[in-house]
């Protein structure tokens, strides 16, 4: 299996798939604003739901054992009754892993890196919870993965200012390379690049992938990973030591 070449037509799938709906959003009477118009049909990352069942299938779990979509996808959890994960595997009655697969596309970077960041943040925390309430009945830990799609282009690369009224951020997020002290903080890349790094960390999430697109060169399957330590590759050879690990111990039985 050839997995940047999965990769390269997973990100050429989401880039034509987001054009094709905000181009015939609305032709049935109800026209979305803007941007929005090209995230309110879903399916934009289902090239990189197929590329992992392909990986999870190699480690030798069945396509059977393979949830997504509505209903099927959903698991219970503790602050809230349940939770649509993007992809779910269940095997053998034991909750195996559980993916997560977003993006972002310009121009507003600013309010939905936040919303992304509370919500990876809140579904972990409800998880780890859940799980330690015993709700998946007698599963093992749980696998985890987080993988962010970010446009590449200049509002997602430039230093942004930040407003420090109280309290310095933290010195991680400063770029200091114009002038010390100044109120400019990294990029939104760099900034997802320390959270997916932070989550992994912490152990809230087993694996994150941060993967770059320009707008344009997208549909062609262009992309570019920024860290070594949150590449696809990574991500998905955790993925796949996790179902190998279940099969192992089901042969085992």
């Amino acid at each position: 299996m050839n997995l940047e070449r999965g990769l390269s037509k997973a990100v050429a799938h989401y880039g034509k798939t987001r054009s094709f709906q905000a181009a015939n959003q609305g032709k049935g009477g109800n026209q979305d604003y803007k941007e929005r118009a090209s995230v309110t049909g879903g399916k934009q990352m289902d090239g990189f739901t197929h590329v992992l069942c392909d990986v999870i299938e190699q480690a030798g779990l069945h396509r059977t054992e393979i949830f997504r979509g509505k209903s099927i996808g959903e698991i219970p959890g503790f602050y809230r009754p349940t939770k649509n994960w993007d992809t779910i595997i269940v095997a053998d009655g034991k909750l195996v892993a559980l993916i997560e697969l977003k993006s972002q596309m310009g121009p507003s970077f600013g309010n939905n890196f936040n919303n992304r960041v509370e919500e990876a943040l809140g579904n972990a925390t409800d998880v780890w919870k859940a799980y330690a309430e015993k709700t998946f009945a007698s599963s093992p830990r749980p696998w985890l993965g987080y993988l962010m799609l970010l446009e590449d282009c200049p509002e997602s690369r430039g230093v942004k200012k930040v407003c420090e009224p109280h309290f310095p951020v933290r010195p991680e997020f400063r770029d200091e390379r114009y002038a010390p002290g100044n109120h400019l903080a990294v990029s939104y890349a760099k900034r997802y690049e320390l959270f997916c790094r932070k989550m992994m960390l912490d152990r809230l999430y087993d694996s994150a992938c941060l993967i770059l697109s320009p707008r344009s060169q997208g549909m062609r399957g262009r992309f570019s990973e920024p860290a070594t330590d949150l590449t696809f590759k990574a991500f998905a050879a955790s993925l796949a030591g996790k179902a190998a690990e279940h099969v192992a111990k089901r042969e085992f039985k």
